[in-house]
């Protein structure tokens, strides 16, 4: 549940870009090339990116100009000028950034020190994206508990001198790609937000901070951005003899895993959904809507996402200025807001929602701010608006609308938002099963691969006849569906073989598919499935394909490279699940196209199909957790 505020205030903001804006075209005088591949890589990024200028703090011969301190004190100077603020009127100091200029001490000390400030509360987040949030919350709950009348959140980056060339040299400019990556993507910053727990009344229109939520999602997934650790995140820096044997090692380059990436948002636009859905904003009433994205390349996949779920905010009031201003990590979306501010007039009653996804090991950060007349009562209106039980149920009961692939008909949204309640608490939950928490850490072995191949073939094995026998059953208006499942079903038939041959590569000794037995898990989930295709018109099934195929398309992907670094195997052991994982969006956009003809046919087996999706994800977490023993 977000934190709730009822007296906190926005007095201030400001921001500090370092030096002039560089150009892609002035790129290679401050990130030189490394390789041959340097070149065609940094075109195709800044291409999906959208950047066009950005700041860095090194000067082309790649000398500090600013630290990375002395950005976040610049920051702050500038937003305490705005409100005519002195620090000594400054009761707390909290900062948000992926490090300082020195590992110790604490950040906000040593900006701390370099604003020569008196003696106050400072707190230090070290994170990336979503750190300035803490930051951020963490003095709004000193203002809001009385401690404070005012407090500075403060957030800055500096990955500029991790990206000079001579930083390679050790490793003879051989980079992988997830190093070369964020080379083109990552700039320097700072921003800083001043909070007030006194109404501010020097201004017509006032900006107060409604509520803030930030959760992670570590626990669900391996690191997908980070320093200080090797390529396999298996070491780190301070592992090492000396730290020029950690350079050469690779344990100094900033790494960012982007097949991991389509997860964050995964994660990212069920928060939305959910705090939307529960009533902590409304779509409709959301009058600017920032959103950190960290290239332009995902703005259609937020787009997307929020229009399958019908709760869409017009593109016309989205605001970034990563083009202009570039990626700066924390001080993003205090950059963000305070540009905003300086070019935006608000009116009373509009309402700001700020969205910052995290991916160094996924965190989801929302807040909500909303304009008010400055001579409004001090007291907070409800931050809370329930969606009307009678306002979602008319919105199922709507006739179906022309599919347009690129978002969902109005009357799906409400089956997709319950599924992706279901789908959530499942994949969080398989993340943390003994067989997953094994191949994340890296220290799962080819007996155990085999063991998860030997109760997973079976299983395998009969989704095409549940598929079939489910078929069969459906009858009159659902004939154009039950062509549909014969069709995916067919497609699927033989997967299964695919799947043993992998196992008798990686070694398996079981040389009969007929000798191969499901676990517990595995034997309820057959049994049920089938159990409900025997049934007239089983249209829940959807929701077990739902479930099965996402697993396909969501985990299967992230857990392959793990297997592939953890197990010493060729490649002929892992073709099934990269065959999976590549196909499977295919198949959840033909699952998406037989949803439609089901609620077509009966607008009201959703329910069903929504129940199915729920018992589908408890036998198929229960599959995962009895192929390992919980002590593994």
């Amino acid at each position: 549940m977000p934190t709730l505020f009822e007296n906190v205030w926005i007095e201030s903001t400001g921001f500090f870009m370092p030096g002039d804006p560089v150009t892609n075209e002035e790129l290679d005088a401050y990130i030189a090339p490394l390789n041959r591949a340097s070149e065609r890589l940094k075109r195709k990024i800044l291409q999906e990116n959208g950047i066009e200028r950005r700041h860095y703090s090194v000067d082309k011969d790649g000398v500090t100009r600013w630290s990375n301190t002395q950005l976040a004190a610049e920051a702050a100077r500038v937003c305490l000028a705005g409100a005519g603020v002195g620090l000594s009127e400054v009761g707390m100091l909290a900062t948000g950034s992926s490090g300082g200029d020195a590992i110790l001490p604490g950040f906000a000390n040593m900006v701390h020190g370099e604003l020569a400030a008196p003696p106050m509360e400072t707190l230090t987040v070290q994170g990336v994206c979503a750190s300035s949030v803490g930051a951020l919350q963490q003095c709004a709950q000193s203002l809001e508990l009385g401690t404070h009348d005012r407090a500075l959140a403060v957030a800055a980056e500096m990955p500029s001198r991790l990206f000079k060339r001579s930083r390679f040299a050790p490793r003879g400019y051989d980079v992988d790609f997830d190093a070369h990556f964020l080379r083109w993507m990552l700039s320097d910053g700072a921003g800083a937000v001043l909070l007030t727990r006194n109404a501010p009344t020097s201004a017509p229109v006032r900006l107060r901070l409604k509520w803030v939520q930030q959760r992670s999602f570590s626990g669900d997934y391996p690191v997908c951005m980070q320093f200080g650790l090797t390529l396999d995140r298996a070491k780190s820096y301070l592992d090492f003899p000396s730290a020029a044997e950690a350079e050469v090692a690779g344990a100094l380059s900033l790494r960012q895993d982007i097949r991991l990436l389509p997860h964050l948002f995964d994660v990212g636009i069920h928060e939305y959904v959910s705090l939307a859905k529960d009533g902590w904003f409304r779509p409709e009433e959301v009058t600017h809507f920032l959103c950190h994205y960290s290239s332009a390349r995902f703005i259609p996949v937020v787009d997307d996402l929020i229009t399958r779920a019908n709760l869409k905010i017009p593109r016309e009031r989205w605001y970034s200025n990563l083009a202009w201003r570039g990626n700066t990590g924390a001080a993003s979306i205090f950059v963000m807001l305070s540009e905003f501010l300086q070019t935006h007039t608000l009116k009373p009653g509009d309402k700001l929602l700020c969205f910052i996804p995290e991916s160094g090991r996924f965190t989801v950060a929302h807040m909500l701010l909303e304009a008010e007349a400055a001579d409004a009562p001090p007291s907070a209106r409800p931050a809370r608006q329930p969606r009307p039980r009678a306002e979602e149920e008319a919105d199922a009961g709507l006739p179906s609308a022309p599919h347009d692939p690129s978002g969902a008909p109005r009357h799906l949204a409400p089956l997709l938002q319950s599924l992706a309640k279901t789908w959530q608490d499942y994949r969080s939950r398989v993340w943390r099963t003994p067989l997953v928490r094994a191949i994340r850490e890296g220290r799962i072995s080819r007996a155990q691969y085999l063991r998860f191949m030997e109760c997973w073939i079976p299983q395998v094995r009969e989704g095409s006849r549940w598929m079939r026998e489910g078929a069969a059953s459906l009858s009159g208006p659902f004939q154009p569906l039950a062509d549909l499942v014969q069709v995916h079903a067919g497609e699927e038939q033989n997967d299964f073989r695919i799947l043993y041959e992998d196992y008798r590569s990686a070694g398996g000794a079981v040389d009969s598919l007929d000798a191969l037995k499901r676990n517990p898990g595995g034997e309820a989930l057959n049994a049920y499935l089938h159990a409900l295709a025997a049934t007239a018109n089983p249209v829940g099934l959807l929701g077990a394909v739902y479930i099965i195929e996402g697993t396909g398309q969501r985990i299967v992907p992230a857990l392959l490279p793990l297997l592939k670094q953890a197990l010493d195997l060729p490649p002929n052991c892992f073709r099934f699940l990269g065959y999976h994982g590549e196909n499977d969006p295919h198949h959840l956009e033909r699952w998406l196209q037989g949803t439609q003809l089901a609620l077509a046919a009966d607008p009201d087996c959703a329910r069903s199909i929504a129940d199915t999706a729920r018992r589908t994800a408890e036998l198929y977490l229960m599959q995962f957790e009895h192929v390992l023993p919980e002590s593994t």
